[in-house]
């Protein structure tokens, strides 16, 4: 059990790694990981006295 236990914090701590390096690397390869961007308009009406 304690074999296990350990394989799977190894493979969270590589994952986590993994997941880490494809952000700071990813746009140099052509993954784009910025929103869209879209400007976008709503009319508002105030109550006044």
């Amino acid at each position: 059990m304690g074999k296990l236990f350990k394989l799977l914090i190894i493979l969270l701590i590589l994952g986590f790694i993994g997941l880490v390096g494809y952000a700071y690397i990813g746009p140099f390869f052509g993954a784009d990981f910025s929103p869209p961007q879209v400007e976008t308009r709503m009319p508002v009406t105030l109550q006044g006295d």
